[in-house]
């Protein structure tokens, strides 16, 4: 019998657990010691609805590690305990209170930090970040004493911090350096819509708005400039302009990194190391950088098939659509949204009054759909995604999919029609086949068991 191998995880955040979850479900504690380091004091949890820790969900609630999970599968984790050193020759990891262990293969799950624009005054005290529970925990005990919050950034994070401030009960304002908030996901009918809905639920927004300095009185935040001359008051501020990879101990080891940031990898998700991996945001792939947790648990996925050789996935890219509610107001993009591919041609719905805005981008002679944007009602999302995944052929009247139905015959398919590859959960790369063949295997009957089936 040979002795186990070492494989250690640097990073317990989401895409760091859904590995060691799959190293698990592949049987591999069989074959593979499994350590991993957390940086922060609690184990890997939901970063996705963060925001609902404002709404009542304490931090046990978001945790996503099942309890005795590490303890009854033999894991070594290291809570609270940064690696903050790789020897690539001696293949050993050294963490910040002077752990030193030695691995066989090494995955780095380091994740992504928030940008903060180079401001003055960016540091000041009542200034935060929003990527933790503690930032969280320390926004909500500054907010005690305040009136006022804003948050710079209007994308998907930033808005989701906006919901957070004025769950606090702060009124709030999100401040977008674009011409229009979530300017990656949507255009400017659709930011339009989006601005006017968010607007009704209190929440002031400012585009095309360049913040130049923040200004501090008295050791407390007191207003924020700008430069067209204007500023705005307030007593907080939270940074989310978007997110940057965390490679800085892939930098310090010499990996190779992309020009503006990230850990290269291949389609294997290996690094230029063979003996390192590289999963989430903090990994580069064809020069991109993927921001949603679906792709990571893609790479994941990958990674675990590598190692175990008990698969033979790529990672080959991922599909960048999503589907949120943002304060309360359904947005979803998918494919290109945009428009951008050659001869492509839209059809759209902007009904301002009702607070919907939906928009279909077709191929030239209109037989295919690319993508498209939905905001204030994305109902369909799921329906039309699948014609993109899959490439299915569009309705004579393709404008039907955006409109009531024609004589009561509703113009999408249900799920029937599907084929067996369509994508049914993004998050853990469930298709129709595999759901319909676990329900049939195991004898499903209710939700949460096909979840746990297929997770």
């Amino acid at each position: 019998m040979t002795s186990k191998k070492n494989l250690v995880v640097i990073g317990n955040g989401m895409v760091g657990h859904k590995f060691l979850e799959l190293m698990v479900s592949k049987e591999a504690t069989q074959n593979w010691n499994l350590i991993t380091f957390c940086e922060e004091p609690r184990v890997a949890y939901d970063r996705v609805n963060l925001s609902s820790y404002f709404s009542g969900k304490t931090a046990g609630d978001l945790s996503l590690v099942e309890p005795g999970f590490y303890q009854e599968n033999g894991i070594q984790i290291y809570i609270g305990d940064k690696a903050i050193a790789i020897n690539r020759e001696q293949k050993t990891v050294t963490s910040a209170s002077g752990r030193e262990i030695a691995y066989d293969k090494l995955v780095l799950a380091t994740g992504s930090y928030p940008f903060v624009p180079p401001i003055k005054g960016k540091d000041y005290p009542g200034t935060f970040v929003y990527r933790t529970i503690d930032d969280l925990e320390a926004m909500e005990a500054y907010a005690k004493n305040c009136k006022v919050g804003v948050v710079v950034g209007g994308g998907l994070l930033g808005l989701e911090c906006a919901n957070a401030l004025k769950n606090m009960g702060l009124a709030t304002h999100v401040v977008e350096f674009a011409p229009r908030l979530m300017p990656v996901q949507i255009d400017d009918a659709g930011g339009n819509i989006l601005r006017e809905q968010i607007e009704e639920l209190g929440v002031s927004v400012h585009t095309s708005k360049n913040t130049t300095e923040i200004i501090s009185e008295n050791g407390k935040i007191t207003k924020m400039t700008f430069a067209d001359g204007g500023e705005l008051h307030t007593d907080m501020i939270v940074f989310s302009a978007g997110i940057r990879p965390r490679d800085e101990l892939a930098r310090s080891c010499d990996l190779e990194i992309g020009e503006r940031g990230g850990i290269i990898i291949n389609d294997y998700c290996q690094t230029s190391d063979p003996n390192i991996y590289a999963i989430g945001e903090c990994a580069l792939y064809n020069k991109r950088i993927y921001g949603l947790v679906a792709p990571g648990y893609n790479m994941a996925g990958v990674a675990v098939d590598a190692l175990t050789n008990k698969g033979d996935s790529t990672f080959t890219g991922a599909d960048m659509s999503t589907k949120l509610k943002l304060l309360g107001v359904d947005v979803a993009s998918f494919g290109d949204n945009f428009g951008r591919t050659d001869g492509a041609k839209e059809i759209a719905v902007n009904d301002s009054v009702k607070g919907i805005y939906k928009k279909l981008v077709l191929n030239e002679d209109g037989s295919r759909l690319l993508g498209g944007i939905l905001v204030g009602d994305a109902s369909d999302y799921g329906t039309l995604l699948q014609f993109v995944q899959n490439n299915i052929a569009l309705p004579p009247h393709p404008e039907d999919l955006l409109m009531p139905p024609r004589e009561g015959k509703p113009a999408a398919m249900g799920i029937e029609s599907f084929p067996e590859s369509a994508q049914i959960c993004s998050c853990n790369n469930v298709s129709k086949g595999e759901l319909i063949t676990a329900i049939q295997e195991q004898n499903l009957t209710d939700i949460g068991s096909v979840k746990n089936a297929l997770q």
